[in-house]
């Protein structure tokens, strides 16, 4: 895209979380980001990076834990060292994106950054990367920009944003300022934001200079912003480890949205892109079974490479990473994921309860299969 704002551009991909509600798949050794859940032969960080190649070259920078340092630089072999950026333990987005923008601003102070996480599948991509574009020129008016997803239906596990007027921009036609983020509505309520056509889904997109993003987390989280902004300062010397190794630990633990999202709309910092693309963040078996169309005519996918299935009046997804065979009889909407060391049997209405499941082996000390 010739585009001169996007010299200042650059993207960064927070690759945090275990994806608890896919286990056994995703395990803490092995998360989501790291699997290619929907078949196309590209894993899901993979395929977030191939997207903002076109808007940012190499100017990418990726945010991950300690323990996925090394599939992720198999996985992106192009990463440069220095824009690799481990955590020793997980301290939420508003640590990994805070630390991305004060290590972008100590190298370039006039940086737009773009935070993309890791797990999202996207399509068609140049319909996202359009909205980036958008969302960079929003930003360089001095706005934190978010990419707010039109709603496809009235979903209770996602925030909203209420839009309001046009911000008027060149080069971001369909920018609107922020009114407010809301939090996870109840169906009703879901309802009422849809059919007003006033409010977007919360994709967790946001794009802004890093001068404005450390500004809004200086003045709402100040401990946080003095230990990413110390960081930082040696991050591109030889003390880069012992100083992360000394603060990171001591950062507490918050989301972007309410330290720096939230506060800055209710300031009027904060406008919103609409995204016409399709989103999803695979949150749960459910939301596989969607990506992966069925793969037989009585609607069961199957997933996994050598799978042996048989299929007599059932549907539902199975995702087998072993030589067992599984025989389903009779069996509606069911989700069967068998691994080496776990099994999982649910339903995809009970898709979102799988979490509990980790929460209780963790309780019980079943770590292993975690």
């Amino acid at each position: 895209m010739n585009d001169p704002l996007l010299s200042r551009f650059y993207g960064v991909i927070p690759a945090g979380g275990t994806g608890t509600r896919l286990w056994p798949l995703s395990r803490a050794a092995a998360p989501k980001f790291l699997h290619d859940l929907t078949g196309s032969g590209s894993t899901l960080i993979r395929a977030t990076y191939d997207r903002l190649v076109p808007l940012a070259g190499n100017r990418i920078m990726v945010v991950t834990g300690e323990a996925h340092g090394t599939a992720v630089t198999a996985q992106l072999p192009e990463l440069s060292t220095a824009d690799l950026v481990l955590e020793s333990e997980p301290k939420d987005s508003a640590a990994a994106i805070g630390l991305a923008a004060a290590i972008l601003f100590r190298r370039d102070p006039e940086t737009i950054m773009g935070s993309f996480a890791a797990d999202q599948v996207i399509g068609p991509v140049e319909v996202f990367q359009e909205a980036v574009r958008e969302a960079v020129h929003a930003a360089a008016t001095g706005k934190i920009v978010t990419i707010g997803i039109e709603p496809t239906y009235p979903s209770t596990g996602f925030g909203y944003i209420r839009c309001g007027e046009s911000l008027g921009v060149a080069g971001a036609e369909h920018a609107q300022n922020v009114v407010e983020f809301v939090e996870k509505p109840d169906e009703d309520v879901a309802k009422d934001y849809v059919d007003s056509g006033e409010y977007l889904w919360n994709a967790g997109m946001f794009v802004a200079p890093v001068a404005l993003m450390l500004q809004h987390l200086r003045e709402n989280e100040p401990e946080l912003a003095a230990g990413v902004e110390m960081i930082a300062a040696a991050w591109d010397t030889d003390q880069r480890d012992a100083v992360t190794a000394a603060v990171w630990p001591t950062l507490p633990k918050t989301a972007i949205d309410y330290a720096v999202a939230e506060p800055a709309a209710a300031a009027g910092d904060v406008a919103v892109v609409p995204g016409k693309f399709t989103w999803d963040d695979v949150g749960d078996f459910a939301a596989l079974g969607r990506l992966n169309p069925a793969s037989d005519a009585g609607g069961m996918t199957v997933m996994g490479d050598g799978a042996r299935v048989y299929v007599d009046d059932a549907n539902g997804i199975v995702v087998s990473d072993t030589r067992r065979v599984i025989a389903l009889i009779g069996i509606k909407d069911v989700v069967v994921v068998d691994t080496p060391d776990a099994l999982l049997v649910t339903t995809k209405d009970h898709a979102q309860q799988v979490k509990g499941a980790v929460e209780a082996l963790k309780a019980h000390g079943e770590v292993d299969v975690l």
